[in-house]
């Protein structure tokens, strides 16, 4: 009888464990069809953004009955013998398309490619399609350690999109290097490029999923003819704009149909007066629902003088425009904001050679979705803006000077001794630490307005049916001011081409980014969120949110405490490697103690 029972209970044991290993099997077959996983930061670093998800359930939608040919093929050029740091990177960019597909279904597919395959003359050609004149994806040369030794790889750390048949795009996962540097793959390396290029891998391939199905692109005028910046000062903002929209050049020439067919205009830091008839133009553009983005100085004084005399007087711009944006709820003063979170200013009138210089000031962005998880915008010389709310629209502050801040008086004075008045800890406001003294430098009206030029006009032109003149808007528009004009302008370089004709570009070192003075001061430069401010500008005014909530979207790196490892190591040892082995062998005593129990009974 007792043999009988021990026969049972082994066959019951094996039945037990074929049916746990069945089960196991079981689910790791369907977790090869079915990808999921839940997101427990706080910071919500794992899920997709609702800008990424409404453009993906969009194209979800209209793959339905489409043509295989309008799916989109990408091939990602990471596979084969990968370093380590690098595969994790591979896995990540897996992981991220997984979770496209589950929202956008077959409309995306995607393909793993290792480029060293095939012969020598297989690997050049496609070397030579990936790369495509510069226009491609940019190789990435990295030494690193293997097997004790040094190792030389090149990686192509891109993907190619193909798009009803034709390749259509491509995006640069990871950045290239310049020929003959090659990367170290270091901790460094790994913390910082990879890890970064980790966190952006959802912009970064949203945006060019959504270039490549563009159909036709918004157009933004940049309206010129009142000495607005140039061409050349304004090449790195419209290279940010032209994957997206058609940017064009628009001189009014007090032409009524000047912004026909445009649904932004930019007006950039202009010199001159705008006409009653430029204005009207601009005015009725707004009544029939077009984004206006102004950006203009209150104030000018001569730079040159400053520098030689230490001091100078600024006069008023008398733009005309003031007038015009007062009508839609906002308000410009002729005043300059000064704060205390400002970049320095090199002067030989001074003992150290470096002075905070409370003009250039570093903004404080707002919650708005625009400014929101930016850096500090620099703004040189940037007026007080005062928003006047309304029922028939909404006014929103998007930038404010710190909490330590005042204006000046109207057309102020300066002098470049002014912060040696204020001594090392400067203090601008009586209570530095109240909300109450931030400044809105920034500010965005939306919503139906009333026409500047109601009640100014002939009774004839108004009702003329040729005027098309608007009393109120027709449709819901947006008005943005920043009181400060060159915020977007770029440094730049010339040079003559074949014909004779200059040709200009952007300079290697970028002013929207960094701190011009203390990098040349080598220091470590402040960094200014300038540039990602004017792309959500735009991206916001002509109301494309997939992608300014991806680019607004905030990851926390939490960087090791370095100084409570030092002090707290023999803790974290004991934590890290005896706890697990001490609970190791109290499960085992427990189970060896219920076995025991258990066959002591029977």
């Amino acid at each position: 009888m007792a043999e009988n029972n021990g026969k049972i209970k082994k066959f019951y044991n094996w039945v037990l464990l074929a049916i746990i290993v069945g089960i196991v099997i079981f689910l790791n077959i369907i977790g090869t069809f079915l990808y999921s996983r839940v997101d427990m930061t706080e910071d919500e670093r794992y899920s997709l953004s609702s800008g990424s998800i409404e453009f993906l359930e969009k194209m979800n939608e209209s793959s339905k009955g489409s043509k295989k040919s309008n799916r989109l093929f990408l091939k990602i050029y990471l596979e084969g013998k990968l370093p380590a740091e690098i595969k994790r990177f591979r896995n990540a960019v897996e992981d991220k398309l997984d979770e496209f597909k589950e929202i956008a279904g077959d409309r995306i597919e995607f393909q793993f490619i290792d480029p060293l395959e095939g012969t020598e003359a297989e690997r050049n050609a496609l070397f030579q399609i990936l790369y495509n004149k510069g226009q491609g994806i940019v190789p990435l040369e990295i030494v690193y350690q293997k097997d004790g030794s040094q190792s030389q790889m090149i990686l192509w750390p891109g993907a190619e999109i193909e798009y009803e048949g034709f390749t259509k795009n491509y995006v640069q996962l990871l950045p290239g290097s310049p020929q003959g540097q090659p990367a170290q793959l270091s901790k460094e390396f790994s913390e910082t490029t990879i890890q970064n290029s980790i966190n952006n891998l959802e912009y970064m391939l949203i945006s060019a999923l959504r270039r490549t199905i563009q159909k036709q692109k918004p157009r933004i005028a940049f309206i010129g003819g009142h000495g607005e910046l140039r061409f050349q000062e304004t090449q790195r903002v419209r290279a940010l704009l032209e994957p997206y929209y058609s940017v064009e050049d628009v001189t009014l020439k007090d032409s009524l149909k000047a912004l026909d067919g445009f649904t932004g205009a930019v007006i950039a830091r202009p010199r001159t007066a705008y006409s009653d008839k430029d204005l009207y133009i601009i005015d009725q553009f707004v009544m029939r629902g077009g984004r206006l983005m102004c950006f203009f100085d209150k104030l000018t004084f001569p730079q040159d003088s400053l520098n030689k005399t230490g001091m100078t007087s600024t006069v008023r711009t008398q733009l005309g425009l003031d007038k015009l944006l007062f009508d839609y709820g906002i308000k410009t003063n002729d005043n300059y904001v000064m704060d205390v979170r400002c970049a320095p200013i090199q002067t030989p009138f001074a003992k150290q050679s470096l002075l905070p210089w409370f003009f250039y000031v570093a903004a404080t962005p707002t919650k708005h979705p625009i400014a929101r998880n930016i850096e500090p915008v620099m703004l040189r010389y940037v007026s007080q803006i005062q928003l006047i709310p309304s029922d028939n629209r909404l006014v929103s502050p998007i930038l404010t000077s710190s909490t330590n801040s005042r204006v000046s008086v109207m057309a102020p004075m300066i002098s470049l001794g002014m912060p040696m008045n204020y001594g090392k800890v400067p203090v601008l406001a009586d209570n530095p630490s109240s909300e109450s003294n931030k400044i809105c430098l920034a500010g965005l009206s939306e919503g139906k307005f009333d026409s500047h030029f109601k009640n100014r006009l002939t009774e004839e032109f108004a009702k003329n049916p040729e005027s098309g003149f608007l009393t109120t808007s027709s449709e819901e528009g947006k008005v943005l001011v920043v009181t400060n004009g060159s915020f977007i302008a770029n440094y730049y370089d010339s040079m003559p081409n074949k014909a004779g004709k200059m040709m200009y570009r952007p300079i290697s070192f970028n002013n929207l980014r960094y701190d011009e003075v203390m990098a040349q001061m080598r220091m470590q430069p402040l960094i200014y969120g300038n540039q990602e401010f004017f792309q959500n500008i735009v991206d916001y005014m002509m109301g494309d949110n997939s992608v300014l909530d991806i680019r607004s979207k905030q990851i926390d790196i939490h960087p090791i405490d370095k100084e409570k490892v030092k002090n707290q190591r023999t803790k974290y040892i004991l934590i890290n490697v005896a706890l697990p082995s001490l609970l190791i062998i109290l499960l085992a005593i427990l189970l060896f103690y219920l076995r025991k129990r258990r066959y002591a009974r029977s």
